[in-house]
């Protein structure tokens, strides 16, 4: 297991400025480790839409270093904080923080990802229409979940995405996959 010091560092300065507001670090954590338990070993790209404090995104990150990852918030002092943390847990030029809109990452990196994760995002149609516009052929998305059952919102939202398959939830995560 990863000595997780560092990371709950880089964790605990974010949320000492606002941007988590979890209950505690380690609970965040391990809530983050269902994503990275869910990410197959194949894709070596994944994209974080509104990656806030930085969770799962740098949890996958310090976990998969096997990933390039990109992080996407619109907040420029959220996206400066996550770079900041990048840099503390020392993850190199693999990870990057796009202080941009979904929209522009869409037209720049279109079917670009073969990995999305998402927490606390927007709605399930906007949600989808950004998954369908970033994975690739045969990616994952997954998606932090309420504990009420959405099974029929998420079919509602996926009727003008038919390439999207929904895979149930795991622990709290839905699974959505491109088809090949």
């Amino acid at each position: 297991m990863t000595d997780d010091t560092r990371l709950l560092v880089a964790l605990g300065v974010i949320q000492a400025r606002g941007a988590i507001g979890e209950r505690s670090l380690v609970d965040a954590v391990a809530h983050a480790d269902r994503f990275v338990d869910l990410i197959p070993s194949g894709p070596r790209s994944l994209v974080d839409l509104g990656s806030g404090g930085g969770l799962p995104a740098l949890v996958i990150c310090w976990r998969r270093r096997d990933l390039s990852v990109t992080m996407v918030e619109r907040r420029a002092a959220r996206a400066d904080m996550l770079r900041r943390a990048i840099v503390s847990l020392e993850l190199g030029e693999r990870v990057v923080v796009e202080n941009a809109d979904v929209r522009t990452v869409c037209i720049e990196s279109p079917a670009g990802f073969g990995v999305l994760t998402a927490r606390s995002f927007a709605d399930l149609p906007t949600t989808a229409r950004y998954i369908d516009a970033l994975l690739s052929p045969g990616g994952v998305a997954l998606i932090s979940e309420p504990p009420a059952d959405r099974s029929q919102l998420w079919a509602a939202a996926l009727n003008d995405h038919p390439g999207l398959v929904d895979e149930g939830t795991y622990q709290g995560i839905r699974l959505l996959r491109r088809q090949s």
